[in-house]
């Protein structure tokens, strides 16, 4: 029995041996995965009500329309920026928030990302127009006040230190097809509201 142990575990080395780097590890990430987490809601958990659009219509004080803080950690070595995507995944995966060229360096947003083309932090980032309930730069909250939906917030880790293709006049799908195209790992966080 021991010898058969040997001979696999043998077996088992000599197979790693042979693997090439493409086949061991697809995106060279760090050892730890590439995760996504908000010191605002859990992953799954209620979105704060001062994350909600405040284009619905009612008067509530405490929809402020302000992007919630986020952090990664784990993205893949070979990563030359970020990009951040939301989308409403309950009312045909509408896209609420597109930021990117998020310098390589930045493992964080803080919460109320300006409404901006270029907002002040994280310096150098871009966000696309949002055209709909609002019309501005940047983040739109959740707008669903008779319904509760799931929002999907996506970091994604770009070959790309800028995505030059996009502007000031791009729209969120062009922008979420640049991105994807770009994309060499990603990790998300969902919220309910």
């Amino acid at each position: 029995m021991k010898s058969a142990r040997i001979a696999l575990c043998a077996l088992l080395v000599t197979g790693a041996v042979g693997l090439s780097p493409a086949t061991a590890s697809s995106t060279s990430a760090p050892r730890g995965a590439f995760t996504l987490t908000s010191a605002a809601f859990a992953d799954g958990g209620v979105i704060p009500k001062v994350h909600e659009c405040t284009s619905g219509g009612g008067s509530d004080p405490g929809k402020r329309n302000e992007s919630p803080p986020l952090t990664w950690s784990g993205a893949p070595t070979a990563a030359k920026s970020y990009a951040i995507v939301m989308r409403d995944v309950d009312n045909s995966n509408l896209i609420h928030w597109v930021i990117y060229d998020i310098p390589a360096s930045t493992t964080t947003l803080p919460q109320n990302v300006d409404h901006a083309y270029r907002p002040s932090t994280p310096a150098g980032a871009r966000q696309v127009y949002y055209r709909g309930s609002a019309s501005l730069y940047g983040y739109q909250g959740p707008c669903s006040p008779s319904t509760v939906n799931t929002y999907d917030f996506v970091v994604h880790a770009l070959d790309q230190a800028s995505l030059t293709n996009l502007n000031a006049n791009s729209s969120t799908r062009t922008a979420a097809r640049e991105i994807a195209a770009a994309t060499i790992g990603s990790a998300r966080i969902t919220g309910e509201s």
